[in-house]
């Protein structure tokens, strides 16, 4: 009897506790530093890729990359352009992410937790960047692009590149997003602070100390 939907497109608009909206938290399994060496190698040199196949493995290499050294959510990386990297390559300012709504893929400011995250580059990822960066390089221009110029799409990504190396490689399959587990779990693992931790990555320290710091894979009894 009315000629709109007044609900429409309030659907997005709803925020679901993080433990009901699928947070990711529940399974967490971090790749070992030897399994990330090898993914990154596969993807280098194109060892997992197959011999006619369109787009070279080692196209993503960069993406795989800067996923592992920096633990930042997929959907960040996706969405960086060159102006969110300092002119001398010393830090990564994360400010968007590409999600998926009813409409599709789409770039919208802010993060999952917080506004903006400034994430201190160590030499080799300052020497990574400046090594990627093209010489015309225009500031709205992708970091991380498709073969087509536009956002890597995730479903694709996995199926036909991701999948494919972990299975070629014999390494379990896990969800890409487990890379940030990865560079979370490798950080603790060498001595980095829990809270550190927490803002390079833009959690909460409750979440690094309840996730991630209670669950290191080996456990000892220090002498006292």
């Amino acid at each position: 009897m009315i000629s709109e939907n007044p609900f429409k497109g309030m659907a997005s608009e709803i925020k679901l506790p993080k433990a009901a909206s699928g947070s990711g938290m529940e399974d967490i399994n971090p790749f070992t530093a030897e399994e990330r060496d090898t993914i990154l190698e596969a993807f280098e040199k194109n060892t997992a890729c197959p011999k006619f196949s369109r787009v070279k493995h080692s196209y993503y290499y960069p993406y795989i990359f800067f996923l592992f050294n920096t633990g930042c959510r997929p959907s960040e990386a996706v969405a960086l352009q060159w102006k969110h990297i300092a002119a001398d390559f010393r830090f990564v300012l994360f400010k968007q992410a590409v999600v998926e709504s009813e409409n599709g893929a789409v770039c919208k400011t802010g993060l999952k937790t917080q506004e903006r995250r400034k994430f201190p580059c160590n030499v080799k990822l300052r020497q990574f960047l400046e090594s990627i960066r093209p010489e015309d390089c225009q500031p709205e221009r992708l970091i991380f692009p498709s073969p087509t110029g536009k956002w890597i799409d995730s479903n694709n990504f996995r199926n036909r590149i991701w999948r494919p190396v972990l299975e070629k490689m014999g390494i379990e399959y896990r969800k890409c997003y487990q890379t940030r587990h990865t560079f979370i779990t490798l950080a603790l693992e060498h001595g980095l602070d829990a809270k550190d931790v927490a803002r390079l990555v833009g959690n909460s320290p409750e979440v690094i100390y309840k996730h991630y710091a209670g669950n290191k894979r080996d456990l000892f009894v220090p002498e006292f």
